[in-house]
């Protein structure tokens, strides 16, 4: 009875938002509440001024490093819509004349986690349904869309893999790094799903697929541990990209013009870049350092510096004229959430409403883990419809098994794979869809239910490779 008065906020938040339907942002109050609550009332270690004081640090460090990149972020989303970048992108792939395979697979592989990859927020969607919808039947094309959102857990410049990392404590290139595995079965099934649903049924193009889905797998994975799970995702699927294109311009004798109004995006990627070059050779990321209790923070190293850059850049060519009441409306309710369930689950750990179900967990073996971790990472990411919220509830339990290095890497990255692929077919983005392509009530009923099958599948795909992941480590 003591375990569930403990895990009681957690069943809140998913019955807030399964069963009553309410949003986020209320499930995320509601649950810190209830937990602060408990804790006052006895349900765990005595309170201590101290105890809180450390869980404040710790969730304002973890918090302005999330806001730091969303902000920015969804100011950029914001001017994106102005120029028009993503509208442009749309019609020049297409002007590529592809046929429908490669088309699919430049979608799903490429652009969509190219532009995901770099911004987040479900922004790919914006170029990508437009052009399915021109391409095959809608109903078709809101599945695709969904598919190629669900592959791509490293959105928001792998925020993320960032943030679970630090919950975790271990580098997040390593997260990112074992995270590319875990989430490899994924990769490879939605990449053949989505050549299937474009009506594709030769062998070979199904082989194309697999290749296509290998070499992303491994990019993700290099680049994560080299360059850092912050450019990983935008640098697989540029590669990616960049092979369609030289693909479209010496086999189809296609014209490549890029468009003028995508230069945000070049900017962005640039500026990256250069950040990471600086920063390598330097060292300045080192020079600011905001340290909590347990977790710690680089500013100069976030990705928000890069976004902030090409914001300011924007700004100045564009202005603030009606910015600033449609970046409110965004950013509030997102932030709130996020602080919230980053507040809920630093309280949990630190004090000690896990210590009993730890206790209970510690005498299972890590392989029979592995797939309840998934199981856990794929239920908090599609309730909160956030990897980063995902991982703000489940990674801190995770990282507090007892388990040796080797295995919490591979368990933390189940968990940031798990919560990252369910929350990309969660309802926020099936409604973003559903809006984008006009859906009626029979759109939104058959991609409910696909979003919710192909979520199952993702976090079963998961604690599956997860399994044999971590027998491997165990060996």
């Amino acid at each position: 009875m003591l375990s569930f008065f403990q895990l009681s906020p957690i069943f809140l938040v998913i019955s807030m938002i399964l069963m009553f339907r309410r949003p986020p942002v209320q499930a995320a109050v509601g649950g810190a509440l209830l937990a602060t609550g408990l804790w006052f009332g006895g349900i765990a270690k005595p309170f201590l001024m101290g105890t809180l004081s450390n869980i404040l640090q710790d969730t304002m460090v973890l918090f302005m490093s999330t806001a730091f990149v969303i902000a920015p972020g969804l100011l950029f989303v914001i001017f994106l819509e102005r120029v028009g970048a993503n509208d442009a992108l749309s019609e020049w792939v297409r002007k590529l004349g592809w046929p429908k395979a490669a088309q699919a697979l430049f979608l799903v592989l490429g652009l969509a986690p190219l532009l995901e990859g770099m911004t987040g927020f479900g922004v790919s969607l914006i170029a990508t349904v437009p052009l399915l919808i021109a391409l095959v039947e809608k109903r078709i094309a809101l599945r695709i869309a969904l598919t190629g959102m669900c592959i791509m857990p490293w959105g928001t410049l792998g925020l993320a893999t960032v943030i679970g990392a630090a919950l975790a404590g271990m580098p997040a290139d390593t997260l990112g790094g074992w995270s590319a595995w875990t989430s490899a079965p994924v990769f490879l099934g939605a990449t053949l799903l989505a050549l299937w649903l474009a009506g594709q049924r030769k062998l070979t193009t199904f082989g194309i697929g697999a290749l296509f889905a290998a070499l992303f797998i491994g990019l993700l994975h290099i680049m994560s541990r080299t360059l850092g799970p912050e450019i990983a995702g935008v640098g697989a699927a540029a590669a990616i990209t960049l092979i369609g294109i030289a693909w479209a311009k010496f086999h189809l004798k296609s014209t490549i013009v890029f468009p003028v109004a995508a230069w945000p995006y070049v900017a962005l990627l640039g500026t990256i870049l250069v950040l990471k070059l600086i920063n390598a050779t330097f060292g300045l990321d080192a020079m600011l350092i905001l340290q909590g209790a347990q977790v710690s923070w680089k500013p100069l190293a976030s990705p928000g510096i890069a976004l902030l850059i090409v914001d300011i850049v924007l700004i100045a060519k564009l202005g603030l004229n009606n910015i600033l009441t449609p970046f409110s409306n965004r950013a509030r309710r997102p932030l709130l959430t996020i602080f919230f369930f980053l507040f809920m689950s630093q309280l949990l750990v630190k004090a000690g409403f896990f210590d009993g179900v730890r206790a209970a967990l510690d005498h299972l073996a890590p392989v029979t883990l592995a797939p309840l971790v998934a199981a856990l990472g794929g239920l908090s990411g599609y309730i909160t419809g956030s990897n980063v919220g995902g991982n703000a509830i489940v990674m801190p339990s995770v990282a507090h098994l007892g388990l040796t290095p080797a295995a919490l890497a591979v368990m933390a990255a189940i968990q940031n794979s798990a919560a990252g692929h369910a929350a990309l077919g969660s309802m926020p983005i099936v409604a973003l869809i559903l809006g984008l392509a006009k859906g009626s009530k029979d759109d939104e009923q058959e991609l409910i239910r696909f979003a919710f099958l192909f979520a199952l599948f993702n976090t079963v795909a998961v604690g599956t490779i997860g399994y044999f992941l971590m027998a491997n480590a165990a060996a």
